[in-house]
């Protein structure tokens, strides 16, 4: 998540804005899909709001989140710190374009608000890398705004696709099936669609043999 969405608090903290109202329909949505124990690989993890809410609701999972961002990733460990987390790992520095990844063997990777704000070859390399990173079984977890059979699912999502494209070419809200099909590539096949607040979508998928 870039920090062109968030602000910095009193204490010189990173927050963003989105991440403090989607947080609970999000939470909901894992209770059903994640499994009981194991660890949780969050990429692209921003100011650690989400890792935090979902730690202390989820505690026994292990969670681990990442960032490509050295400011986002001290925010992450203010707010472990603050909070006396023991379920939550340091940060780890992950550009998902930069493979293999430096983690293996993980029960889900969960990825919020990613995709539409980067680069179509990040989306690629997010779901490649998630197909490496999960154990058999293992669950990717996506959140955010999709395009369905060509067309946007709302005028504000439509709307919104158009300010990102202005604000930079190469993102926008991506086609649900070209995240399917990137995704049969890795192994990783669609078990879910939830539909979500403010016309988004959280996307389920499982790595198969």
């Amino acid at each position: 998540m870039t920090r062109s969405y968030g602000e910095r608090d009193p204490d010189g903290l990173w927050n963003l804005p989105a991440a403090e109202r989607n947080k609970g329909a999000i939470l909901a949505a894992l209770r059903n899909e994640l499994p009981t124990s194991g660890v949780v690989l969050e990429v692209a993890s921003g100011a650690g709001q989400h890792v935090v809410h979902f730690a202390k609701a989820l505690n026994a999972l292990t969670w681990l989140p990442s960032d490509p961002d050295g400011e986002f990733r001290r925010s992450i460990e203010d707010r472990i710190r603050s909070e006396a987390l023991e379920n939550v790992r340091a940060p780890l520095d992950l550009d998902v374009l930069k493979r293999p990844w430096p983690v293996s063997g993980v029960e889900a990777v969960l990825c919020i608000n990613m995709i539409h704000v980067a680069p179509r070859e990040a989306t690629e390399a997010l779901i490649a890398g998630s197909g490496e990173a999960l154990s058999e079984g293992g669950a990717l977890f996506l959140y955010g705004p999709y395009r369905r059979f060509g067309a946007h699912t709302a005028p504000s999502n439509e709307a919104f696709d158009a300010r990102l494209r202005a604000q930079n070419p190469e993102w926008g809200i991506r086609d649900l099936e070209d995240v399917e099909r990137f995704a049969d590539q890795a192994g990783l096949r669609l078990n879910g669609v939830i539909e979500m607040p403010a016309n988004n979508l959280s996307l389920v998928f499982r790595r198969t043999g």
